[in-house]
């Protein structure tokens, strides 16, 4: 009987080991993974304006100033050491938006109570996406003020964020609802404006890519 005790309590020391190896090799894959910096010449140059084709290095994003869903104005010092997602849509879309709002909550719901983690919807069509209507688009998706920003804004200014900085737009109009098209690209910024992530924000299997590498940044943040 001593025996098979002594036998079952190694057999259990042994279970935890091989555990705690999996665990830390694990981490490791996950930690280790290098993620890129994206510049202009890395993406497709119909999503780059054409003033920074041929930029091999150094790009940030540009400050903005935007309106949220409650009216109050926003600028990159809200996202200051943040790690953030941005896409662009618009209210009216009745195709891709729906998809990429109810991911966006996903997100917002992973990480609500990661301080360090937020988010930023830019609408396409500022003149028809006012604050009311940009509000009550908040209230459907239940996005969080202090996490979630669903902003509009300046018109031109948009578009140069979409097409200089995030680089989330092609330069095409179809002429009625947009003087753009925005694609599903959700995009990963850095705490220093780096892009470090572009995502198909209409797919579930890139939405789980998209939280592991926001723990990825997390976890570089945590080891500084």
């Amino acid at each position: 009987m001593a025996f098979q005790i002594k036998r079952r309590f190694k057999f259990g020391i042994y279970l935890i080991l091989i555990g705690f190896v999996f665990s830390l090799v694990y981490y490791a894959l996950i930690y280790r993974k290098e993620m890129p910096i994206y510049n202009p010449t890395d993406l497709n140059p119909e999503l780059v304006d054409s003033s920074l084709h041929g930029i091999e290095s150094g790009h940030k994003v540009s400050d903005f100033h935007l309106i949220n869903q409650n009216g109050k104005s926003i600028t990159q010092a809200d996202y200051e050491d943040k790690i953030y997602v941005t896409d662009f849509f618009f209210t009216r879309c009745p195709s891709i938006c729906p998809v990429m709002a109810n991911n966006m909550e996903k997100l917002q719901e992973h990480f609500l109570n990661t301080e360090k983690v937020m988010l930023l919807s830019l609408s396409v069509t500022p003149e028809m996406d006012s604050v009311p209507v940009l509000w009550s688009y908040a209230q459907k998706h239940d996005a969080k003020d202090y996490k979630w920003n669903i902003a509009t804004g300046n018109k031109d200014h948009i578009y140069e964020l979409a097409r200089k900085s995030y680089f989330a737009v092609n330069d095409v109009g179809d002429g009625l609802l947009q003087d753009f098209i925005h694609t599903p690209n959700f995009v990963l910024v850095d705490t220093k404006k780096q892009i470090r992530g572009i995502y198909d924000g209409t797919k579930n299997d890139e939405i789980d890519r998209l939280i592991v590498d926001i723990e990825i940044l997390l976890g570089e943040l945590s080891s500084l």
